[in-house]
């Protein structure tokens, strides 16, 4: 990326297209969040699509840690000028043409985990300069190789549907309980109130 693309940063968050803008945001909230101090609160995210991003974000990186101990390793050689091209080329590798078939929601998934990666990794090496143009390549990459699979899937839904966080079923069941109870009060205050007025 050179100094030309600076003016282009953010540019893809205005997009009119709803489904590339979201890919947009995404890439800018999620990078946000793992790259966010310890302890500073980015509130919550901004659509169920973010909000999903960020915690199958967070539950991939929580079971499956020895994963990612190898981004280390492959980032090492990354410099500020490198670090979209680096991110692009894994990219192209893993979406390559002769490995293509039916888009996962997984491989979407991994896009901007890898991202975050390649982004935590540059912040801790005293490159955070970098993170608005790794948002920015993260969001031109899923909008001109992703974003069309997903229109032909029927938008976002479906990767809110397979990664939103989903309800325990102890909370369900408590849920239901308290409703039935509370109909269950509602009715005998009716029966009450209407055997007085039969009196």
């Amino acid at each position: 990326m050179g100094l030309s693309d600076d003016c282009l940063i953010g540019r893809g968050l205005n997009n009119p297209d709803p489904l590339v803008r979201e890919a947009y945001l995404m890439a800018y909230d999620y990078i946000n969040y793992v790259t966010a101090d310890p302890g500073v609160s980015l509130g919550p995210a901004p659509t169920q699509v973010t909000a999903a991003l960020r915690h199958a974000g967070d539950e991939l990186l929580t079971r499956f840690p020895i994963f990612f101990r190898r981004w280390p390793r492959v980032f090492q050689d990354v410099t500020e000028q490198t670090a979209c091209q680096v991110l692009v080329s894994i990219l192209d590798e893993h979406f390559a043409p002769t490995r293509r078939r039916d888009l996962a929601w997984s491989a979407v998934l991994s896009v901007f985990v890898l991202a975050g990666q390649l982004a935590l990794h540059c912040q801790e090496r005293g490159m955070a300069s970098v993170l608005p143009q790794i948002q920015e390549c993260v969001g031109r990459y899923v909008e001109r190789v992703i974003c069309p699979e997903i229109r032909h899937k029927g938008g976002w839904e479906g990767f809110v549907f397979r990664f939103g966080e989903k309800q325990n079923l102890e909370d369900h069941v408590k849920n239901v309980c308290c409703w039935s109870l509370l109909l269950l009060c509602v009715g005998i205050l009716s029966y009450f109130v209407w055997t007085r007025r039969k009196t």
